[in-house]
């Protein structure tokens, strides 16, 4: 799919700053990106697969003929997503308006003890919360850099300038230290940051206590990327619930899916209506349509809220096989040597959205691990199995090249020797055990001395 380029006006954009792995800061002539034609956030993965996937989704699966491929995270649906479904239908409230909506935000909230609106996508709710914080064109929004594109993506729709700092090691998610550095560096140059988007990623939750410090102590809006982590708890808080909002993704390959779809939890029910309005076209309470502000037609439709809800009823289940999943991965791989998986720190309940380890062979860093890495998957597809690197930090993306950035060298190890293994609630044990079977043998004994090499490389790269 081509990219255009887009160069973004450049009144209030006076400088923008970049930096080295290090941290060091430089100025450039405004902010020129690249926009992406193709999908975003809730775009459908390939592979995943959502395409097919009927009522009698479950039966299927137990049906299915030796040898098929395993996915990465397939939709877990079932009979009583069906009998939803068809309910909804046959009341013929089939689009953004009617019963099952309301109820799928009602549930949400009662889990989540916030108000919470029904959306498209878990980009629009992501967008929608930089408007609940009043971002603008020329305002400085900082933004976790690892992680997908479509948590910066919304930064762009408001034409302001993302500000992606690194993450810390232990979590992977945004480093509340480097953050606070970032703020300060931005006053110095006479700049406040408009709102923070920290990220749970891969259902592992952020130091989101730290950052919601930060924020607060500077009076930045703090808004959650959650969108892989429902059902994910800090201290038995609910993620989505330290900051001004937070953004859940419903798409095929979630947690729970409403095949494509999100929700915006908020603070206060009045922040709920007017996102309610902005998602309607922002039409007028009048008989007539009344437009005073821009809207977006960014609305559930009545039979995705009414799967939502089914697949809700299950979180818990869904959440705890998740767990299990990560668990025998971790039981069975670990003693390899050459896996380190991520795990949540003490306090934090996962969801392990994605089962993800970085590749340490020979324990030594740079571009020998990641061929180790990139071999690994190879080896995996040929199985059968599919796999995938960690994100691509954003500050390493084409369409971001010239947004500021502070650190870097996070991220870039862990994109350089990460992959995400099969991790689908609907994953048989027999399907694990195959994936587990097929990384045994790729670091059995025939692999020893290759791999030994690949560390003496790594180790003449180092010096």
């Amino acid at each position: 799919m081509p990219l255009l380029h887009q160069n973004v006006p450049s009144a209030g954009l006076a400088f923008v700053e970049r930096g080295d792995a290090d941290g060091t800061l430089f100025s450039g002539n405004g902010v020129s990106v690249h926009q992406r034609m193709d999908g975003g956030k809730d775009a459908p993965t390939p592979g995943t697969g959502d395409a097919g996937q009927g009522g009698k989704a479950r039966q299927a699966r137990e049906s299915k003929p030796a040898g098929a491929r395993v996915l990465l995270s397939a939709p877990d649906v079932g009979e009583r997503e069906r009998a939803a479904l068809l309910a909804a239908f046959d009341s013929n409230w089939i689009s953004t308006v009617g019963p099952a909506i309301g109820r799928f935000e009602e549930e949400m909230a009662a889990r989540l003890g916030r108000p919470c609106v029904a959306l498209s996508s878990g980009t629009a709710a992501l967008h929608l919360a930089l408007r609940l914080a009043g971002v603008e064109a020329g305002d400085t929004v900082i933004c976790q850099s690892f992680t997908f594109v479509a948590t910066a993506n919304p930064i762009l729709y408001e034409r302001a300038i993302p500000y992606f700092v690194d993450s810390e090691p232990r979590t992977w998610n945004l480093d509340a230290d480097l953050l606070e550095e970032a703020i300060r560096r931005l006053a110095r140059r006479g700049k406040r940051p408009k709102a923070v988007v920290a990220v749970h990623l891969y259902g592992v939750p952020a130091e989101i206590e730290r950052i919601a410090v930060v924020c607060a102590e500077h009076e930045i809006p703090l808004i959650e990327d959650a969108a892989e982590a429902l059902g994910a708890e800090v201290d038995g808080l609910p993620v989505g619930t330290h900051g001004m909002a937070a953004a859940f993704s419903f798409n095929g390959n979630k947690i729970i899916t409403t095949a494509g779809g999100g929700m915006l939890a908020v603070r206060t029910a009045a922040e709920a209506e007017r996102v309610r309005k902005w998602s309607t076209q922002s039409r007028e309470a009048v008989a007539h349509y009344e437009h005073t502000e821009l809207g977006f037609n960014y609305r559930m439709s009545n039979l995705l809220a009414a799967l939502g809800s089914a697949q809700l009823a299950g979180l818990e289940e869904k959440v705890a096989r998740r767990r299990a999943i990560a668990a025998r991965y971790r039981e069975e791989l670990q003693g390899l040597g050459v896996l380190d998986f991520q795990e949540a720190p003490t306090g934090r309940r996962a969801t392990h959205w994605l089962s993800c380890a970085l590749v340490q062979a020979g324990r030594r860093a740079g571009e020998a691990v990641g061929e180790c890495r990139d071999a690994l998957m190879a080896h995996l597809d040929a199985q059968g199995v599919e796999s995938r690197p960690l994100w691509k930090p954003m500050h390493l993306q084409p369409l971001f090249r010239d947004a500021p950035r502070l650190g870097g060298a996070v991220s870039e190890s862990l994109f350089a020797q990460g992959l995400c293994l099969p991790s689908s609630s609907a994953l048989r044990e027999a399907e694990q055990g195959a994936v587990i079977a097929a990384i045994q043998d790729f670091f059995g004994p025939r692999n020893r001395g290759s791999l030994a090499q690949l560390g003496r490389i790594g180790a003449s790269v180092e010096r």
